[in-house]
């Protein structure tokens, strides 16, 4: 069965609808690539999927290993290259929130952070640079 459908709306924009829960994304090319920038582009989505895995792979370990990372959050920066037009680089800074987190704990939530399926499906020469943050 197929994930999503994709509609070209026109004027630089798509919708896209997950298809087992009817969710809809609106995609919007950049304004330094002709758009109008008034959603996510698909490169951000691609760049913002790291984030999301990561932060999913981690409340999975988390889980697993009887903590929580609720309220954690990841702030994501793209950077775009030229020459072919690609990412060249996703930033990803993670916050953890209030709680005390063991050496242990620490261990695991960078192991699984690192070790998500997007990480792994991204093309090596895109950076990822990542920074743990535990308040």
């Amino acid at each position: 069965m197929a994930t999503s459908k994709i509609t070209y709306t026109g004027e630089l924009r798509t919708s896209s609808v997950h298809l087992k829960s009817g969710i809809e994304i609106i995609t919007d090319a950049p304004v330094d690539n002709q758009g109008k920038g008034e959603a996510f582009s698909p490169t951000d989505l691609l760049a913002t999927s790291l984030g999301n895995c990561m932060l999913t792979i981690v409340g999975i370990a988390a889980r697993t290993h009887g903590f929580s990372i609720d309220g954690t959050t990841a702030e994501i920066t793209k950077v775009m290259g030229e020459n072919p037009r690609r990412v060249t680089e996703i930033i990803v800074n993670l916050q953890f929130p209030g709680n005390s987190y063991s050496d242990k704990d620490k261990e695991i939530i960078e192991r699984a952070a690192k070790t998500c399926p997007v990480a792994f499906s991204l093309h090596p020469d895109i950076k990822q640079e990542i920074t743990f943050n535990y308040q």
